[in-house]
C-alpha cells in the first residue's frame, strides 16, 4: 500500500500505484471537498484499478469529507486522526466498502473491531508525518501477535522486500509505505524535496515535542531544518495564549495543523526544503534512489521472495 500524503498522493501516484500492481489512498487531509472529488473523479480517469481514500477525523471538513466518500463509493476508507464514531463506520460500510483503522493499542484494537473495522493498521513512531507514540516492534507485539479476528497492515520504518518479507510471516496481511514512494518518478514532489530525501539519514528524520499537555498535539517526524524550530515557537505562542485566555484549545490545535499542512505544501510543492516540512519517516535513511513506481514495487516483491526462498532452504538445512 501506498499511504495518504497530503500534498504528494495525487491522482497520477495512487493511478499509477494501481496500474503497478500495488493500492494506493488519496489523502483526505484538510483538502477541501471540491479538491477531493475532482482527485477522486481524476483518479478513476487514469485507472480502472481500486484505491481509497484516508479521512483525518479531526480535519474541519472531515464531515463533509465523509458524506463525499459515502455518495462517490470506494473500495476502502482508511480513518485516521483519532477514533472514528461507530456511526461514521457504519455509514461507510453501508456504502459496500471495507473500513481500515489506525490502532495503537490492544484495547483500542478490539474496540475498533467491534465498532465494524474489517481491518488495522499498525504504524509505528519511525513512520513519516503525523504519528503515535509507539515503534512498530512493540505493536506487532501487543497487536499483531495477539488480534486475529480481522487482516492487520504494518507501517513505519519500511522500505525493502526482506523486511516485507519477514512481516508477512508474522502475519501481517500488507505493508504500507510512504517514504519510499515520495522517490516514485511519478510523485510530483518537488524535485528539492526528493533531493533532501535522498542525502538524509535515519537519524535525520526527528519528532516535534509537546511542550504543554493543554496543548496536546500529535507529533510529526520529519527532516529537521527551520520548520522544526518554527513549529516549537509557535507551539510557545499558543500556549501563552491559552494561558491568557485568548485562544481556546480546539482553535489553538487547528493552528497546529494548519501550520503543517501549510509547511509541507512549501515544501513539497514549491521546494522550500529550509523552512517547509520535511515529512519523513526513519527509513528515508534507506531511500537514495528515484525510480518508477513499477521498479519500486517489482523489487520489493522480488527481494520477498527471494528472502521467502532463502529461509526456505535454510529451514530444510536444519
Amino acid at each position: 500500500m501506498c499511504g495518504a500524503m497530503t500534498w504528494v498522493s495525487d491522482f497520477k501516484l495512487i493511478g499509477a500505484i494501481g496500474e503497478a500492481g500495488g493500492f494506493g489512498f488519496l489523502a483526505g487531509g484538510n483538502a477541501p471537498v471540491e479538491f477531493l472529488e475532482k482527485e477522486i473523479i481524476a483518479t478513476r480517469e487514469y485507472t480502472d484499478k481500486p484505491f481509497g481514500v484516508n479521512l483525518i477525523t479531526i480535519a474541519p471538513v472531515y464531515k463533509e469529507q465523509l458524506q463525499l466518500v459515502c455518495d462517490l463509493k470506494f473500495e476502502i476508507v482508511m480513518f485516521a486522526g483519532s477514533i472514528p464514531k461507530e456511526p461514521e463506520i457504519k455509514k461507510v460500510k453501508d456504502t459496500g466498502a471495507k473500513v481500515i483503522c489506525f490502532a495503537p493499542t490492544t484495547p483500542l484494537a478490539l474496540r475498533l473491531i467491534k465498532m465494524g473495522a474489517d481491518a488495522l493498521m499498525l504504524e509505528g513512531s519511525e513512520a513519516g508525518g503525523h504519528i503515535g507514540p509507539v515503534t512498530l516492534t512493540v505493536l506487532l507485539q501487543q497487536i499483531l501477535f495477539e488480534v486475529d479476528s480481522v487482516p492487520i497492515f504494518v507501517a513505519g520504518g519500511i522500505a525493502t522486500g526482506r523486511m516485507m518479507a519477514h512481516l508477512l510471516m508474522m502475519g501481517a496481511k500488507g505493508i504500507q509505505m510512504g517514504t519510499r514512494f515520495v522517490m516514485a518518478e511519478e510523485c510530483k514532489a518537488h524535485s528539492k524535496f526528493k533531493a533532501a530525501f535522498q542525502k538524509a539519514k535515519a537519524r535525520d528524520a526527528i519528532a516535534t515535542p509537546q511542550f504543554d499537555s493543554r496543548l496536546p498535539v500529535i507529533p510529526v517526524r520529519a527532516l529537521k531544518n527551520e520548520s522544526t524550530f518554527d513549529f516549537n515557537k509557535l507551539q510557545l505562542e499558543l500556549v501563552k495564549k491559552l494561558e491568557n485566555k485568548l485562544i481556546d484549545q480546539q482553535n489553538a490545535q487547528y493552528e497546529v495543523e494548519n501550520f503543517w499542512v501549510g509547511a509541507l505544501r512549501n515544501a513539497a510543492v514549491d521546494g522550500d526544503v529550509q523552512r517547509g516540512s520535511l515529512m519523513a519517516g526513519q527509513s528515508v535513511g534507506l531511500v537514495d534512489e528515484i525510480k518508477p513506481i513499477k521498479e519500486i514495487i517489482d523489487e520489493m516483491v522480488n527481494d520477498a521472495e527471494a528472502e521467502l526462498q532463502r529461509l526456505n532452504r535454510k529451514f530444510n538445512q536444519s
